[in-house]
């Protein structure tokens, strides 16, 4: 085994040297390029299904057009973010809709259920009569919901279930009816249903407003159709599609109309809505239009659409248009190149600029449960009562005739055309099987009831003896329940042709499920076109449905109740947590991270018609994501093992259904380091261990160790579409090591498992016993690679501290002068180590940045500080005001109080001047005076008015 030591040099600049001054980079998610310019698509990061809204200036607290802008992240944790912009350009993450989407076993990981690919998806932000809306739909938690509140940024959000599933659901309000509130919906076609003016019942139903088939010809018409966003321009509704015509790639479609309904708008019920190909452009696609003011009353309108750039994911990009006729061309007459650079639509002061491109959707993070709280961490939820099993059912046969010895097919029946006979030439076991004939679809096979027997919260052992002669080399089979819900596989496997075949599982019945109408039947996979496996004959034997010894875990109050940690918000749960198993104040400046369960491997994909089975490492509960950012990137972490048990794993992953990660393995009390790579094609059935072996060569035993630090440097434009990823490792943070070669290549899984982008992820789990724990010191971002060769440059960190150290404290507000305070002595503390990296470098300085960013735009106009105290004097009281400037320049100033007024004029520099009033009272009632300062601020006319409180006194 041959290991690479990266020798970490530093080219340093001290502050005093640091003759450039501080002119910080931009965060990684931002394409701002500081010269009003910016380049698509925006962020670099995993944001898709984008939904813009508007606030008016006139109708919020901070005077200018705000921007929210809402995202789909499936089964994440809090989920559905809500990200701000005061440009359109830069953004970032404010609020989550919701902290945990539900509580149920699929959401959270347990009894072999997941959300993968599901969860929520294409949600719609919409502000209206003060009150902010967010509409989405869940592919596999009940439907679609509608969530409102009306702080968008601190509040708690009201949920409501909309009782059935609107693909891709687009609230909007009808300000020209006055408000009415319709949910435009649908994929190959457009639907819209109006809602009742609370927003509870669907009262009217307008199905396919908009159809493919009505615009023949239309060569950008075709595949997907999905994703309307509504918009009233100049006299007409406007509806943005996406499509994905056969040949071509995905685009945005732009429907317009007098009429919001169309046909069911118009007299004689013809169609209104005219159709435009809007842009077909390097994939840019999915999203919504975009107003921003302009004066005189003018508004532009631009787009929003994503681009599908995986593995980073599905990246929006702002792309400008030219409107003629009432029909826009976006971009350069319809050209939107990749990382092409427009003007930025909305200027702003140059220090909210400078405040902006600080701003990001990834970060650093110390662990040092410093984060704001939020109320979507206060989630209230009612704890469900276990459901109630009858144990004479468990560890008996359920299935009726289940080896068709009975001499009949009875009680087995067809279902979708299928014919079933016995059949004695070749049982399996016994004398007879059953000869399963004339299939035609998937669905083609024998079923019988299970009313009533099947329970809530029970796993059940399902197996079935199958063979067929004829047909492909493997065919899938699907053992399956049904009650109303959707087709649920209990079982499945992939049986050989010629060969009796043993199809096995477990299958936990969710104790949402409604078990008094049951149907059990044997499938194979759903595709369309149908497969040629719909076609197969076979014969079936042994079929065995046997309810186990109740382990089943439910929901507690312990696992979802707040636990004293809160995470930044650039974090989510892979899945909902258990938040008894995690921590940010077992040890101070740590998170760790405590396994609750022993992984099985018996989990599968709901999303996937085969049930393809899932990795240990997706099935483990409580790893913590974050979005990685193209295209390379570092991060780094110091992981401490000592309290791991036999048979735990924990690492560092750049992840998806496809992942790599470097981790430590403790086998036989034996520490392990190794690099970890799975790549497609994914099977549906394999051997979990297997899977997570270590990639030969990795493999670094460690000795006495207890902690070791990690680094992956992912690089995603080499080549594009493809993530390779080389790890690291150090034990004092100095001395790195490479562990073998670069690993990938991560690509998007086209069966869209899991459909978003890869993410970094902190992982630990257990394959043998519950309860060891690890701990992660840090979580350190860099934009440079090891690979580069740089030395490890400090110049940005030695500017940001210089600059720090000439700020004045007067000039600032005390809550934002303390958080600046509090990364510049982390950033100092950082600089007077040895470092080794440069993300070790990089998260101390930016976050500096981002605090001194902020001190740039929280900077009193003019600094002044003021303050007034009561005393008596003989037998009256006298009120006496001083003030102080805190300015380079001198300052005018006048007060006011209700016993006079008096103006200091050319107040110098670090002069303080006070004045007594006398108030000719024996009583004065507690008050204040008012203060107006006014001076020339780098070069700028400014003034600041402020108040001085004073005591009430009473004299004698």
């Amino acid at each position: 085994m041959t290991i690479t030591l990266i020798g970490a040099t530093v080219a340093s600049t001290s502050p005093a040297q640091a003759v450039d001054g501080w002119r910080p980079a931009p965060s990684y998610t931002s394409t701002d390029k500081g010269d009003g310019t910016y380049s698509v698509p925006l962020l670099g990061s995993d944001v898709p299904d984008v939904s813009v809204e508007r606030v008016p200036a006139a109708e919020n607290d901070e005077g200018r057009d705000l921007y929210y802008m809402i995202s789909t992240t499936m089964h994440l944790s809090p989920g559905a973010p809500i990200m701000k912009s005061y440009d359109l350009v830069n953004w970032e993450i404010v609020n989550y809709v919701f902290d945990r989407l539900d509580i149920g076993d699929s959401f959270s990981l347990r009894n072999g259920q997941n959300s993968y690919g599901q969860g929520q998806w294409a949600s719609s932000l919409r502000y209206h009569g003060g009150r902010f809306y967010v509409a989405f739909n869940t592919n596999n938690l009940g439907g679609s919901y509608l969530y409102s509140t009306d702080d968008i940024e601190d509040g708690a959000w009201t949920r409501l279930p909309l009782g059935r599933a609107f693909h891709d659901p687009s609230l909007y309000f009808d300000e020209r009816d006055g408000g009415t509130p319709y949910v435009f919906y649908g994929s190959g076609s457009t639907s819209a249903v109006r809602l009742s003016g609370d927003l509870t019942r669907v009262v009217a139903e307008y199905p396919g407003i908009l159809r493919p088939a009505d615009y023949p010809g239309s060569p950008f018409l075709g595949g997907l159709f999905e994703g309307a966003q509504v918009q009233y321009i100049d006299g007409h509704y406007y509806v943005v599609i996406i499509t994905w015509p056969p040949g071509q790639g995905r685009q945005v479609v732009l429907f317009r109309s007098p009429y919001l309904l169309g046909r069911y708008a118009t007299a004689d019920g013809g169609n209104p809505y005219e159709v435009r190909g809007a842009l077909n452009s390097n994939g840019f696609a999915q999203g919504s239009l975009v107003p921003i003011a302009r004066d005189g009353g003018r508004t532009d309108w631009y787009g929003m659409f994503f681009r599908d750039s995986f593995p980073v994911g599905r990246i929006p990009a702002l792309i400008p248009a030219t409107w003629q006729d009432g029909w826009p061309t976006f971009g350069d007459d319809g050209v939107v190149p990749v990382n092409g650079v427009f003007a930025k639509p909305i200027r702003l002061s140059p220090a909210l600029e400078a405040l902006e491109r600080q701003k990001g959707i990834v970060a650093s993070d110390d662990f040092a449960n410093d984060a704001p709280h939020k109320a979507y961490m206060d989630e209230k939820w009612t704890i469900p009562a276990p459901p109630e099993v009858d144990e004479s059912l468990l560890g008996v046969e359920l299935m009726r005739n289940p080896g068709f010895e009975s001499g009949s097919v009875a009680p087995w029946a067809g279902q979708f055309g299928a014919r079933l006979a016995l059949d004695g030439t070749d049982p399996a076991t016994g004398s007879t099987a059953l000869r399963v004939g004339n299939r035609t679809v998937n669905g083609s096979g024998p079923q019988q009831s299970l009313d009533g027997v099947l329970q809530r919260g029970v796993t059940y052992a399902v197996s079935a003896k199958v063979k067929y002669a004829a047909g492909p080399a493997t065919v899938r089979f699907n053992l399956v329940a049904d009650w109303g819900a959707g087709v649920q596989v209990m079982a499945a496997g992939d049986v050989p042709a010629g060969r009796w075949t043993t199809v096995s599982g477990r299958f936990t019945v969710p104790s949402t499920a409604a078990t008094d109408k049951v149907k059990f039947a044997v499938e194979t996979p759903w595709a369309n076109p149908q497969p040629p496996s719909s076609a197969v004959e076979y014969l079936l034997d042994d079929v065995s449905v046997v309810g186990q010894p109740v382990t089943t875990e439910h929901p507690t109050e312990a696992e979802i109740a707040p636990n004293g940690s809160r995470l930044g918000l650039t974090w989510e749960w892979n899945h909902a947590p258990d938040n008894r198993h995690w921590s940010l104040t077992d040890r101070e400046g740590w998170l760790r991270l405590t396994t609750g369960k022993v992984v099985t491997g018996d989990y599968t994909y709901a999303k996937l018609s085969n049930r393809a089975e899932l990795t240990w490492f997706e099935e483990a509960r409580n790893t913590l994501s974050q979005r990685t950012f193209g295209p390379k990137g570092s991060a780094e972490t110091r992981l401490d093992f000592s309290g791991m048990e036999d048979g735990d794993v924990a690492g560092l992953a750049m992840y998806n259904r496809g992942f790599s990660y470097v981790a430590v393995k403790r086998v036989d009390g034996r520490n392990t380091l190794g690099v970890v790579n799975r790549v497609q094609p994914f099977p549906a059935t394999f051997d979990q261990a297997a899977a997570e072996r270590f990639v030969p060569g990795t493999e670094v035993p460690l000795g006495d160790a207890t902690e070791v630090h990690l680094k992956g440097d992912v690089e995603f434009d080499s080549p594009t579409g493809q993530g390779w990823t080389t790890f690291y490792y150090s034990l004092d943070g100095l001395a790195w090591h490479k562990l073998g070669d670069r690993v990938g290549p991560q690509t998007l899984d086209g069966s869209l498992a899991h459909f978003m982008g890869h993410r970094w992820g902190l992982f630990n789990y257990a394959t043998r016993q519950a309860g060891g724990n690890v701990d992660f010191d840090h979580f350190l971002l860099s934009d440079t690679l090891t690979a580069e060769g740089k030395p490890v440059g400090t110049a940005a960190l030695d500017a940001a501290i210089a600059h720090a150290r000439t700020l004045d404290e007067h000039h600032y507000p005390a809550d934002a002068w303390a958080a600046m305070r509090a990364a510049l002595r982390k950033a100092e503390q950082a600089r007077a180590t040895r470092l080794g990296t440069q993300n070790q470098v990089d998260a101390p300085e930016r976050a500096l940045s981002l605090e001194l960013a902020r001190l740039g735009v929280a900077r009193f106009p003019v600094a002044v500080s003021a303050s007034a105290r009561t005393r008596c004097t003989g037998p009256k009281v006298s009120l006496t005001v001083e003030i102080t400037n805190h300015e380079a320049v001198s300052v005018d100033v006048t007060v006011d109080t209700p016993y006079g007024t008096k103006s200091f004029r050319d107040v110098e520099p670090g002069q303080t001047r006070a004045h007594p009033f006398a108030t000719r009272e024996r009583d004065v009632p507690a008050g204040s005076a008012s203060v107006t300062a006014s001076a020339t601020v780098d070069g700028e006319p400014r003034t600041v008015e402020l108040t001085a409180p004073y005591e009430a006194r009473t004299c004698r």
